[in-house]
């Protein structure tokens, strides 16, 4: 039985970190792409980051250069998602995904994780 497992959301205030993680089980083998969502108050679940197989990355443009997203080296199904300088608009539910569906969610499709909150106070 395939599962995502998400964990490592929480409260902190603007200009903290938080580390997330997912691990994705019941899978035969590495997944292609794993990939991280978040769903804001009012607002669509975006794209937040992804990573392939290979380790090519992908960031939106408002997650450049303060998240990291990076597979476990013994472990790739298993994906951290690294939040610093977190801002109150990173607030959401984060979602973990395999293998993805592109910019927006569409939790009918692939496998989805039940999510972990985020809230940045400022």
């Amino acid at each position: 039985q395939v599962q995502l497992v998400e964990s490592g959301g929480g409260v902190v205030q603007t200009g903290g970190s938080l580390r997330l993680s997912c691990t994705a089980s019941g899978f035969s083998s590495t997944v292609s792409t794993l990939a991280w969502y978040r769903q804001a108050p009012g607002n669509e679940c975006d794209l937040v980051s992804s990573i392939t197989r290979n380790g090519a990355t992908y960031y939106a443009d408002s997650m450049k250069g303060r998240f990291t997203i990076s597979r476990q080296a013994n472990a790739k199904n298993t994906v951290y998602l690294q939040m610093n300088s977190l801002k109150p608009e990173d607030t959401g539910m984060y979602y973990c995904a395999v293998p993805g569906t592109g910019a927006r969610c569409v939790r009918s499709v692939g496998y989805w994780g039940q999510g972990t909150q985020v809230t940045v106070s400022s």
